[in-house]
């Protein structure tokens, strides 16, 4: 009588709901105790589930996408003692004469009636999809054979791609492929067809009549051997020897790595298509991805300049809607510009940001003593005209901020005119016009500029000219409130001065305290091209011009 047993997922400790990330066996394979069966994967960790004893696998209880708990079912497996009662039984005469080796009778093997035993030609076998659980629609991301390739049992044919996991879908024998039917980009479902596979005639079921070619109480030291190339102690003894790979062990256009190894490879940025593996049969470990990043780096990132810029790991999708009542709203074609502008601009640039203050209590008193003037004029003089003045000339006294980085990083391109763009808020989004020959412009003509391209952005009438040729950002928040905050440097500028809210502070004269109009103010800058100390002293040098008004206008 056959023995069954069911393996349960063990206690894994607070996990519930652990997914099923990849099953690493299937029906008819032999097990050896230790053996991984399923990988888990919960927020912190991946966990491999060994099995607790020997056998052969009758029936997978899971699938990939699954999630399960302590004590669910993983697969049913006919235990060893069974197997082994089951062949004494069948050779009662044989255990007589040790010496004689056992006939070579197959006791129901699981896959001899599949292929037939003509040696005239092989069996045309259809190939579709297994069961891949409730999922549906599934995005076929690989396609691994061609027609008139030779595949083993076992070998991958396609990968597929859901929201949840990458799976690859194994040959149920070997053969030749004879019209593949399905193509990347296909959404497929359980029962498809994926190709046809002609089936080796001259081999009718090797695997069964070998295994009963050996005596029952004889170790199988050749099949164990295969198993764990095959599987996942095979895998772990790779890992700890790992060799260096030659170019056909990971064929161009493949890439053999289960769901965690690739979500590991596009969480650092790598092209998981480039990296060589050296797991069984060219199988792509965590630590083969590990390495690649080590040679790369070491190379000079030959490889990734390659491939085009670092690509970040898309977030994982939430359904807000199960926590509340929720709304979509599309993005304005503004936002959706500058908000790739700016991701690019702080995932390219090192930024650096010096925080100071300037006292402009006698700048405010001018500026006030000017409104008359400024009304006649026909203009609103603001505080944004004194600080461009002041900024334009800080630029001529440190031009490196006046610059831009050429794109290979080996020059700097210093700029000896002076345009300026102001960040301006409009019901679209931020627009950032720019204002030309800021230092050959007097306070009045500013401020009319200012007020002509502010009004225009809102209107949205700005020209793609209007917003170009900038050589340094102003962003002000002092209109609507806070005390500091980090601008992101508008590229290919390599400042951006940020303004907060002033207010008036004690400051200690020598004698006792006065109030002063303080305004603190933020400035950020490529690191590349400017240095700590470089920052320090502009910063210093513009709260002298915002404090020394006479000073500004000599």
């Amino acid at each position: 009588m056959s023995q069954t047993k069911e393996i349960q997922l063990p206690d894994i400790g607070d996990f519930h709901d652990v997914e099923v990330i990849e099953i690493l066996v299937s029906p008819g394979d032999r097990i050896e105790p230790d053996q991984s069966l399923i990988t888990l994967e919960s927020d912190k960790a991946t966990m491999e589930i060994p099995s607790p004893e020997a056998g052969v696998v009758k029936e997978v209880k899971v699938a990939i996408g699954d999630k399960i708990n302590q004590g669910d079912v993983i697969v049913t497996v006919e235990s060893e003692e069974a197997t082994a009662g089951e062949t004494a039984e069948a050779e009662p005469e044989t255990a007589a004469e040790p010496q004689a080796p056992p006939v070579a009778a197959e006791p129901e093997p699981p896959s001899a009636s599949s292929v037939p035993t003509s040696s005239g030609g092989g069996e045309r076998l259809p190939v579709t999809v297994p069961d891949i659980g409730d999922f549906k629609n599934v995005e076929v991301v690989e396609v691994l054979v061609s027609d008139g390739d030779r595949v083993e049992k076992e070998g991958s044919l396609i990968t597929l791609e859901t929201d949840k996991a990458t799976m690859e879908i194994p040959s149920p024998a070997a053969g030749t492929v004879r019209g593949m039917k399905i193509q990347v980009g296909d959404r497929v479902n359980q029962g498809d067809l994926i190709c046809e596979l002609e089936t080796d005639a001259a081999e009718p079921a090797p695997e069964p009549t070998a295994a009963a070619q050996q005596p029952t109480s004889a170790p199988r030291p050749e099949p164990i051997a295969a198993a764990t190339q095959e599987r996942l102690p095979g895998e772990k003894a790779a890992r700890k020897r790992p060799v260096i790979a030659k170019p056909s062990d990971a064929p161009k256009g493949r890439a053999h790595a289960s769901p965690g190894v690739r979500r590991f490879a596009r969480e650092l940025g790598v092209d998981i298509y480039h990296v060589p593996g050296t797991g069984p049969k060219g199988r792509i470990t965590k630590e083969d991805v590990q390495n690649f990043v080590k040679r790369t780096l070491a190379e000079g990132a030959p490889q990734v300049a390659a491939t085009g810029p670092l690509q970040l790991p898309r977030p994982p999708e939430v359904d807000f809607s199960q926590f509340g009542e929720i709304e979509e709203v599309e993005l304005g074609r503004i936002k959706k510009l500058s908000g790739k502008h700016l991701h690019n601009a702080w995932l390219g640039i090192p930024h650096v940001t010096q925080f100071d203050e300037a006292d402009i209590t006698e700048l405010e008193a001018f500026r006030k003593d000017l409104k008359a003037q400024a009304e006649k004029e026909g203009v609103k003089l603001t505080f944004m005209p004194f600080l461009m003045k002041a900024l334009a000339a800080a630029l001529k006294e440190y031009p490196q901020f006046n610059a831009s980085l050429a794109p290979d990083t080996e020059k700097l391109i210093l700029k000896k005119y002076v345009h300026i763009g102001v960040a301006v808020d409009t019901p679209n989004g931020l627009m950032v016009p720019v204002v030309r020959d800021v230092d050959r412009k007097g306070i009045f003509e500013l401020a009319r500029d200012l007020m002509d391209v502010s009004s225009r952005a809102r209107e949205g009438k700005l020209a793609p000219a209007d917003m170009q040729g900038g050589c340094i950002s102003i962003s002000s928040l002092g209109g609507i409130g806070g005390t500091q905050f980090t601008p992101i440097v508008n590229s290919p500028e390599v400042a951006i001065l940020g303004v907060s809210r002033a207010e008036m502070k004690p400051k200690w004269n020598g004698s006792d305290f006065e109030p002063r109009l303080i305004m603190p103010f933020s400035l950020s800058y490529d690191h590349r091209v400017i240095d700590g100390a470089e920052g320090v002293r502009f910063t210093t040098y513009l709260a002298q011009l915002l404090g020394e008004i006479r000073r500004l206008l000599l």
